[in-house]
Formats: C-alpha cells, structure tokens, sequence
C-alpha cells in the first residue's frame, strides 16, 4: 500500500513539472535551427546546445527573452507569437534531444603556459571553487558529471561549449546578464572568478560528460 501511493505521488509530481509535449515541439523550433541545430546541437561555439540541458531551465529563458528580460539581438521578435504552452513545448522538445560532446582543449592561459595545468585549474573551479577568493565549487548546482538539476532550473553544463560558456560567465561577472532567478547566484560567483579561471573551468565544462 505504501509502495502505491509513493508511485501515485511521484507520478503525480512528473506531471506538474513535466508541461511540456515533446512532439509538438518538435512542430515548433523550425525557427531556431539555423543557430542551435535542429537537434539542439549547435554548431556554432557562441550559440549555445540546448539538446538535453533541462527543459525548466529552457522554459525560463525562453519566457525571459519572449518577455525583453533577457535580451539577446539574434532572437528579437522570434518568441513574441508564441503562448508560454508553445514555450513548454519547444523546451521538451529540446530537453529529449541527446547532448554533443564538444571536448576539453590543451589551452593556454595568460599566467598558465602548461596545457595540463590550464585544465587541472577548470577542474579545481569545477569540483572545488576557490576557497581563497570566495568562489562556490559548480558542482552544488550543476552535478560532478555536469548533469545540472533538472527540477530546480539549474541547467546541465557538461559538453557545452566552451565558447559559450566563457561569454556567460564573464557577461555575468560585468552584471550584464541579470535576469532570472538565478542570476544574482550567478553574478555572486562570477565576480570572484579571473579571466584565467574563467577560460579553464569553461574549457573543463566542455569535457564533462
């Protein structure tokens, strides 16, 4: 009997958070193909994957960037037809999709010459933040694997690009991506990061899987 009504509940619980329908999203990203891929893999190292990163999450920027709270010049007027169920949809669509790797790169870093030391530094960000200079280790919010946490909106990070992940952090760190709930954790965490950090634990993320 106890074993039923966990199951009740839990299956009650997926289809609160699960709102999205995958199928017609599938209708419904035509448009976004041409910069991230018609299976959410972008090609593009400064447009981002959504294939797999977490359908809440995908939903909110969708709905920030729809709603002129997150503006970004390449999507102006893209979302400003579609319902926020149309939103859902697009997110599960891309949600279903399996995540590319893009790979960890030998890099060199501005105080950082040795390629395995760039990327033994993003694997400290990652796994333990910088204790000396206040940073929060990622892996609270987004999983020692890069899986992030679905339910919470927090997305996954492993295998993205590192590009991309690059241009977020320091747009965080000059307060110039502020919106969403999750913004201000964000920019609290990125304040404190050096550009050589930055570009390790970017380069890092990217090799996750």
């Amino acid at each position: 009997m106890r074993v039923s009504v966990v199951l009740i509940m839990f299956c009650i619980a997926f289809q609160v958070f699960a709102k999205g329908d995958v199928e017609s999203g599938a209708a419904k990203v035509a448009a976004c193909a041409s910069c991230h891929g018609n299976d959410g893999n972008s090609m593009v190292p400064v447009w981002p994957k959504l294939a797999g990163i977490g359908e809440k999450y995908i939903f909110q920027q969708l709905l920030l960037i729809k709603n002129k709270e997150r503006v970004i010049v390449e999507m102006t007027g893209l979302l400003d037809a579609s319902t926020e169920q149309d939103l859902w949809d697009m997110a599960a669509y891309y949600n279903k999709q399996g995540r590319s790797l893009s790979g960890a790169e030998e890099i060199k870093l501005v105080n950082v010459s040795d390629p395995s030391e760039a990327l033994a530094m993003g694997e400290r960000v990652y796994r333990a933040g910088n204790l000396k200079s206040g940073v929060a280790a990622c892996t609270g919010c987004h999983a020692p694997s890069g899986a992030g946490n679905g339910p919470a909106g927090y997305p996954a990070l492993g295998g993205q690009h590192a590009d991309y992940i690059e241009k977020q952090l320091l747009a965080y760190r000059r307060g110039e991506r502020r919106s969403g709930a999750n913004a201000q954790i964000m920019q609290g965490v990125a304040q404190y990061l050096s550009d050589d950090e930055i570009k390790a634990v970017a380069n890092y993320i990217a090799g996750l899987n």
